[in-house]
């Protein structure tokens, strides 16, 4: 008996995963179209998933996801990396056709406009939200100033959501556009608790975190939502006891998450 078979047997076994992992990237690169959004001489790449059967006839929902400090760059790709799964799964798609919008924040830039001192742990941030948006916010919402002008955009159920940075950026937004957006969701995040005066009565938000974060503090989302009751809103607030920064991965698979998304709208 030779184990030439059985070698080539395990080989399979072990590859097949990073191949069907390739494979399944392949498909959200071919589904996610690229674009650039150009304004002077500064661009922002993002990634654009459209409906199923898509047509400028009818109109959609938009969601912008923010992703984390970790997907920075310029390959247009990484910023897929966390989230763009739930908005490609077949009952989603079915379920919620909607146009997602997945930025990608450049290496050297920031969604949040904010000071961050790395020589803590958990990292002590500084938000600074008085001042000019960094450029990579601002690219991002002269792009979605953009999007609401199409004719084939649900003006009234535009959402925001993001993580770990995404999250902060997700809390500035609001604080920057709250006419925009019917709901937002801000996962392991952040921000300056004085902004929610902007948006807290009329903008629903759930908010996501690791109560074991040692990287973004668990106290900051506390701190928003606490901030956003005080001031009159009823924010939906979701705290994991096991997770640590990651509390994405909990988050988006949460059963509810998307009804509750799109249950939400603006009066016009």
């Amino acid at each position: 008996m030779t184990l030439k078979p059985y070698i080539i047997t395990l080989c399979l076994v072990m590859i097949m995963p990073f191949v069907l992992n390739a494979q399944q990237l392949q498909k959200t690169e071919d589904l996610f179209l690229s674009k650039t959004h150009i304004v002077n001489t500064d661009t922002l790449q993002y990634r654009m998933l459209l409906p199923k059967g898509f047509s400028e006839d009818k109109s959609y929902p938009v969601v912008l996801a923010l992703h984390g400090a970790g997907e920075r760059g310029n390959d247009n790709k990484k910023q897929l990396v966390n989230g763009s799964d739930l908005f490609l799964k077949e009952s989603t798609r079915n379920t919620f056709p909607a146009i997602v919008i997945f930025p990608q924040c450049p290496e050297n830039d920031y969604w949040a406009k904010l000071e961050a001192d790395r020589s803590t742990q958990p990292i002590t941030f500084n938000y600074k939200y008085k001042e000019t948006p960094t450029k990579a916010m601002a690219l991002v919402m002269d792009l979605m100033d953009n999007i609401v002008e199409k004719p084939y955009v649900k003006i009234n159920q535009v959402y925001v959501m993001g993580l770990s940075m995404g999250g902060m950026g997700t809390f500035e937004i609001l604080y920057r556009k709250p006419d925009v957006f019917a709901a937002a969701i801000p996962i392991c995040g952040g921000g300056h608790p004085k902004s929610v005066m902007a948006y807290a009565k009329s903008i629903p938000l759930w908010v996501f975190h690791g109560a074991k974060d040692d990287v973004v503090d668990p106290n900051l989302s506390i701190n928003m939502v606490s901030a956003i009751l005080n001031n009159g809103g009823s924010p939906r607030f979701t705290l994991y006891d096991f997770a640590n920064h990651n509390s994405w991965d909990a988050a988006f698979a949460e059963p509810e998450l998307l009804t509750w998304l799109f249950s939400k709208s603006n009066k016009i």
